[in-house]
């Protein structure tokens, strides 16, 4: 085979859903769309939340105030001949669980207590066959470990784990730190950056053995 035609086989393939788009989710998506030679052929961004004053990330790369986050992506994105970019500005709930469709769905939702949603959504993307990925902490000033681990093998004592496996979530990734509200570190943008980069990792992974799988 040539070069020419190992290059026109490296296409993008498969469709990724990603369910949150604040600063974690806004870098996997700018992540995945840079994605060259291969990648997900679709991506679909669910997310209802607007660009605040404090979205400095947002505003970095041309967001303004009042504007949905998952508009700024599409037009990051656009023109995109290569990848087909989905938006749907809405937060994911118990009635629509199914907007979530896609080969890997990677859930990156903040605030309040997330975890009976991102289990709901684990539970619904895992019925229709798609693998799944979450965080399990992002706190953390720069220097913490960032681990990529199965559900079953990470720590039963992190709460987002032992939630998870309350509700009897298997077959599941989970990216981060370990560190949650309770420590005393905050979520600076530099693990921002790093937790990004191995659940993109993590991700791309995936829907190479959904190909190989299917």
């Amino acid at each position: 085979m040539t070069i020419i035609e190992m290059e026109n086989q490296k296409i993008p393939r498969g469709h990724v859903t990603l369910v949150g788009l604040g600063r974690l989710g806004f870098r996997i998506a700018l992540d995945l769309i840079q994605v060259h030679r291969g990648g997900p052929k679709k991506i679909t961004v669910i997310d209802g939340q607007k660009i605040s004053a404090e979205d400095i990330i947002f505003r970095m790369n041309g967001g303004t105030i009042g504007e949905y986050k998952v508009d700024l992506l599409h037009q990051l994105s656009h023109p995109q001949n290569t990848r087909q970019i989905e938006t749907i500005h809405e937060n994911i709930a118990p009635h629509n669980l199914d907007l979530i469709t896609g080969d890997v769905v990677s859930i990156q939702i903040a605030g309040g207590d997330t975890l009976p949603v991102t289990a709901m959504i684990v539970a619904h993307a895992h019925s229709y066959g798609a693998k799944t990925i979450s965080t399990m902490g992002v706190s953390g000033i720069g220097n913490e470990q960032i681990r990529a681990l199965d559900i079953d093998s990470a720590d039963p004592h992190n709460p987002i784990v032992k939630s998870l496996r309350d509700q009897q979530i298997k077959g599941h990734i989970l990216v981060g730190t370990g560190k949650l509200i309770r420590d005393w570190e905050p979520v600076t943008p530099h693990i921002l950056d790093r937790v990004s980069e191995v659940m993109t990792a993590e991700i791309l992974t995936l829907l190479h053995e959904t190909w190989l799988s299917g």
